[in-house]
């Protein structure tokens, strides 16, 4: 008994509590330090204050709309950047003769300025719900075509060969060569979709819509309230940051099985 208790492994705790958790605790302290040192309130507000605007907001029902209205802006906008992106660049890691033909349309879409997009889809299609999406896609799809393109790239032609010598049929090609693959790259271009995406959505709302955290902040700004910027700013982060955890981490470690079995 003593042999296997001096043999036996100690747990490790979980890595929230040994790494996240106190790595969070050291972030507040700074900022309430920073809050102490520069003696402000309303220029730099401490965390208790912050969250106290917040809270105040989300029992006025304010908060919870406004995150609501963004997020589903978010929602339809990376749903269509990632279709199309998705389709763009593929089509352009598998023909090497369409990358050379319409790759350096996919380098100018990349480096156009977010902010001249969206000015010109107002332009063109009135200040609507229409064109802030559109802004948005327009902004997101070519970040996803080259990660796309790139995962496409790297598909392994041989095994692809190999399918076509035993005649598996497509369907199945699909869904168990290209697919897990291709896998990777759909999370990569996932993750910084959403965190674009997000970012993409506020500036839009603060330029020409009349609802969503992006207007609430424009407001705060307005009336020099920073609690209101963190507070509706560190709300929005806390539920992209739920969405990460919660939805694209578990299917990344899902769909990533296949290279460990």
């Amino acid at each position: 008994m003593k042999l296997a208790a001096a043999l036996e492994v100690p747990r490790q705790k979980p890595e929230w509590l040994r790494l996240k958790l106190p790595s969070f605790v050291a972030l507040i302290a700074l900022w309430q330090v920073a809050a102490i040192l520069i003696a402000d309130p309303a220029l730099f507000p401490a965390p208790w204050a912050t969250l106290e605007t917040g809270y105040r907001h989300l029992m006025s029902g304010d908060l919870l709309f406004s995150l609501g209205v963004t997020l589903a802006r978010v929602v339809v906008a990376f749903a269509f950047a990632m279709v199309i992106g998705s389709a763009i660049g593929i089509a352009l890691g598998r023909s090497p003769s369409a990358d050379a033909v319409f790759g350096g349309w996919l380098s100018i879409a990349l480096n156009m300025p977010a902010l001249v997009t969206i000015v010109l889809c107002y332009v063109w299609f009135g200040l609507s719900e229409t064109a802030a999406i559109l802004a948005v896609t327009i902004n997101k799809a070519p970040t996803v075509a080259a990660i796309m393109r790139e995962g496409a790239r790297a598909l392994d032609r041989q095994l692809l060969e190999a399918t076509q010598v035993f005649g598996v049929s497509r369907w199945k090609v699909l869904r168990q060569v290209v697919l897990p693959q291709l896998a990777p790259s759909f999370i990569a271009s996932a993750r910084a979709g959403l965190a674009l995406t997000w970012k993409i959505v506020l500036v839009v709302e603060l330029l020409g819509r009349p609802n969503g955290i992006g207007f609430q902040i424009r407001t705060f700004f307005n009336y020099f309230d920073i609690a209101g910027i963190l507070a509706y700013s560190l709300a929005f982060i806390a539920v992209v940051l739920a969405i990460e955890g919660f939805i694209v981490q578990p299917i990344e470690r899902r769909t990533g099985r296949w290279r460990t079995a």
